[in-house]
Order: structure tokens, then C-alpha cells, then sequence
């Protein structure tokens, strides 16, 4: 992970999926199986403060907002039953740490968003696209692929995989394009052709993630793809892929796609897909980053960031929250 230079033109909006960084840490510190003061569970809720203490200390960003699940209703599985169908039970420790994650947050004085009948994807998504309107910075840190739709020239997303925060690749439109062969601006339309196993979304039967890629990139978008489909039985996309594959010598896989596409369901499968993945970028978050107090935005209370992080019970930690939280941002430095 390559490291912001400082001091930054633009103010930068972190924001974290928290139930992502809680599922990673779960999994990760059962076995420690360690408990605040009140004698709760608490290994997934220190593991992802700790991740989050890392993140503030190496970006340095100007406001941190937290997106949460709502877990009590959920547009998506009211459309599509089957959404994230087939995944395994949540362990009811880890439930527990889920619906203490937002108050703990509260305390803090960072800034929670947790939006009726959606998911902590919709306020990345909302973020992102709040980050853009007002001329910020944003780093999205989560687990999740679905992320990777909203990166730009100003969204990075730190995809957190086992290396932790500085072991995780922080992707922005290069990267991005170098990992999947497809550009950020083109990324939902790949996931909808691929399709996404954790949320029980089959993708279009025949497209594969390098044919997803190859089509997008070569003839993309999709909606033009389609219409080709439809009225004139796939020829310019059967032509634009032969010219590529014969000036590259790759296998000539036109006829493969245009079946493909042209099966019956298969653009049903895709449209279908792109409305379930795509996220609600039109949440008010009630970012008021120009309001002293704001929640969300640094540097925070110490000695509210003392009280509550010592509930944790590990006085390094408490140390740690005093010394990042309480720190200026990097675009106040002069």
C-alpha cells in the first residue's frame, strides 16, 4: 500500500465497511475469544478498531464515516429471496459485536450510517459519490469486491485481505484495469456478466470473467452490446471481436459470446444482476464536515476517545486511539 503524500490539495473522506472489517475479525480472533469490561465478546470489535486506528494513522483523512447493514430489513432479499442464500449461519457472538459496532462508533464520535432496508455498500457508494460533489479525496476500506464499481481518479478502494491494512493492495483505475482487465468505469457491467457466488447471483451462463473482460474492453458498453444482439443478430460484435483476436492472435471467441448472449434469459440474468449490485448513491449521510462537532470528523475528543476505547480493557490500544484520534489531518498541515 503506497502511502498519501502530505500536504494534500483535497480533503479526504475515509470510509469503512464496518460488518465487512467485523466478519474479517471474527474469523480471525475467535480463538482469543476476549471480552470488554462488561464481560461481553469483544475480539471482532477490538480487531476492527485496531484496523481502523492503522487506517486513520496512514491516511490521515479529514472525516471517517462507517456504513452499516441494516439488519432488520432488506430491499434486495424482499426482491430476490435468494440473495446471499447458501451463506453459513452468523455465529451469535459475532451478531452480538455487530449491534454493539454502531454505538461503539457513536461514542467515539466518528460518524455511522445505517440506511433503512439497505446495506453498508449504499453508503460507500453515497460516500463516493458525496466525496466527488464536494471536491474531496475518498478511500473506501472493505472486503468486498463490490467496492472496486466505485473507484475513480479521487475513489481508492483498500481491498483488506490477510496482510491487514498494510498488507492490503489499495486499488485505484490502473490497478484496477491490471487485476481484471477491465476499466473502473466498466466494472459493474463485468460483475453483472460474471455474476457473484457470495450473494447466490449466477452469472450469464458462458461469460466468464476473461470473455467479460475482452467484450466490455473491446466492444462495451453493454447497452450497445444488446442492441446489437437484438437487431442485428450480434454481427458488429461478432466483427469487433474477430479483428481484435486476429490482430492478437488470441482464440477467436465470437461465436461463443454472440450464443451466448443471444441464449434465451441471458440478458433477463444480466439486467437482473445490475440492479441488485448496483448501490444507492443518493443516501444522505448528514456530512456536515464545515460544522465544528460534525460526528465523523477529526481530531476527536480525548478524553471521550479514552473512555470509551479503555472499555475495550487493552491499555496499548486505548494508547494507540489517544495518539491517531487525537491527531490533525493531513490537509490542515501546513
Amino acid at each position: 500500500m503506497s502511502m498519501p503524500s502530505s500536504p494534500r490539495p483535497r480533503r479526504l473522506l475515509l470510509v469503512v465497511d464496518a460488518p465487512s472489517l467485523l466478519h474479517r475479525n471474527h474469523h480471525a480472533r475467535a480463538h482469543t475469544r476476549m471480552i470488554d469490561r462488561a464481560g461481553r465478546p469483544a475480539w471482532a470489535l477490538h480487531g476492527m478498531l485496531r484496523q481502523i486506528l492503522d487506517s486513520i494513522d496512514a491516511f490521515a483523512p479529514d472525516a471517517v464515516l462507517f456504513g452499516l447493514d441494516d439488519r432488520t430489513a432488506s430491499v434486495r432479499r424482499d426482491a430476490y429471496p435468494d440473495y446471499k442464500a447458501g451463506r453459513p449461519e452468523k455465529d451469535p457472538l459475532l451478531s452480538e459485536q455487530l449491534d454493539r459496532a454502531g454505538s461503539m462508533l457513536d461514542a467515539l464520535g466518528l460518524a455511522t450510517h445505517t440506511p433503512p432496508g439497505l446495506e453498508a455498500d449504499d453508503v460507500n457508494a453515497s460516500a463516493a459519490a458525496w466525496a466527488g460533489r464536494n471536491g474531496w479525496d475518498c478511500v473506501v476500506i472493505t472486503s468486498d469486491r463490490d467496492a472496486f464499481a466505485l473507484i475513480s481518479d479521487h475513489t481508492k478502494v483498500l481491498r483488506l485481505i490477510n496482510g491487514g491494512i498494510n498488507g492490503s493492495p489499495l486499488l485505484n483505475p490502473a490497478r484496477l484495469y491490471a487485476m481484471y482487465g477491465v476499466p473502473a468505469d466498466r466494472y459493474l457491467e463485468y460483475a453483472a456478466l460474471r455474476g457473484d457466488a457470495s450473494d447466490n447471483l449466477p452469472g450469464v451462463s458462458g461469460i466468464g470473467e476473461k470473455t467479460a473482460a475482452a467484450l466490455l474492453v473491446q466492444v462495451g458498453p453493454m447497452d450497445g452490446v444488446w442492441s446489437d444482439i437484438d437487431h442485428n443478430d450480434g454481427r458488429q460484435v461478432t466483427a469487433i471481436l474477430d479483428a481484435w483476436a486476429a490482430e492478437t492472435g488470441v482464440r477467436r471467441i465470437a461465436p461463443r459470446v454472440v450464443r451466448a448472449l443471444s441464449a434465451p434469459g441471458a440478458r433477463e440474468r444480466y439486467e437482473f444482476n445490475l440492479r441488485m449490485m448496483t448501490c444507492h448513491t443518493d443516501l444522505d449521510l448528514r456530512l456536515t464536515p464545515d460544522i465544528p462537532g460534525t460526528p465523523g470528523l477529526l481530531p476527536l475528543d480525548i478524553d471521550r476517545v479514552t473512555r470509551v476505547v479503555r472499555f475495550l480493557g487493552v491499555d496499548a490500544t486505548t494508547a494507540v486511539a489517544q495518539r491517531v484520534l487525537s491527531t490533525n489531518p493531513a490537509s490542515t498541515v501546513a
